[in-house]
């Protein structure tokens, strides 16, 4: 029988009698044939376990988002044996489906049918590459952060990567582009970060911004690639390798470095090491 996912992994830990019974990265051959599940399961949603830790034959009630947002449970064997045509079309969600065979409904005789909205027009300054890819944008916003431009700084003496970048091309628009734009960006380790404060009024990263915040980073992630957020101000996490701290002190730097090693590992991480 299924379960919820907190108690299936609790029972695993118990089973396998270690803290971390599947490691990141366990399962990722297993789900690379199902991209659109990829892109529907974020951790957040499922206790911080991420999908390459979950074998898909489990017998566990994990929580899906659509591309629309429609949030919905379902197991790893109901998701990966959904009719192929409900494949080719991308839906995979229950509500999408039943908008989908919903019949339009016919106007009142005499009453005029509400005009229909226009279509959101995206930004055409986006550049046609594919989704994933690092680029500078005309769009993005100047940096405004002395904090965020010092713990860029500091990153890149660390880390011999690309700089200058500031924007990644996604699969679905963020409100009127094709493209987000995170604070510091590591191409070559396919990592955004963001430094997150509550500004100087309190408002930042709160309410509809951290909604908005949350939408980001499940696009990013999207592409293939991994978000950090450097949360500050009593802050909660967003993601699995979210970092809280009060300064940009020490402990907070090693912190995101552990958080790249954890994501890309140390192999990885270390041959960009300067």
């Amino acid at each position: 029988m299924a379960e919820p996912v907190q108690q299936w992994w609790a029972r695993r830990q118990f089973t396998h009698g270690v803290e971390v019974p599947y490691p990141v990265g366990t399962y990722r051959d297993a789900w690379a044939a199902y991209p659109v599940l990829v892109r529907q399961y974020h951790p957040v949603l499922n206790a911080g376990i991420t999908l390459t830790q979950v074998p898909p034959a489990a017998e566990v009630l994990l929580q899906w988002q659509c591309d629309a947002g429609h949030i919905f449970v379902a197991t790893p064997t109901e998701q990966r044996n959904r009719p192929a045509g409900e494949r080719r079309r991308s839906s995979w969600c229950p509500e999408c489906r039943r908008l989908a065979v919903q019949r339009p409904v016919r106007p009142v005789a005499g009453r005029p049918s509400r005009p229909s909205r226009p279509p959101r027009r995206l930004c055409e300054k986006t550049p046609d590459v594919r989704a994933g890819t690092a680029f500078v944008s005309e769009c993005a916003p100047k940096p405004a952060s002395a904090v965020e431009a010092e713990l860029r700084a500091w990153l890149y003496e660390q880390l011999a990567v690309t700089q200058g970048m500031n924007a990644i091309r996604l699969r679905q628009p963020f409100f009127d582009h094709l493209e987000a734009w995170p604070d510091i960006l590591l191409p070559e380790l396919q990592v955004a970060i963001e430094y997150d404060s509550t500004g100087r009024h309190g408002l930042e990263h709160v309410g509809r911004r951290e909604a908005a915040d949350q939408r980001k980073d499940r696009l990013i992630r999207a592409t293939g690639w991994e978000v950090i957020r450097v949360r500050t101000g009593k802050l909660a996490p967003l993601g699995p390798y979210d970092v809280q701290a009060s300064t940009l002190g020490r402990s907070m730097r090693e912190r995101t470095l552990e958080r790249l090693r954890e994501i890309r590992g140390d192999l990885f991480v270390d041959a960009y090491l300067r």
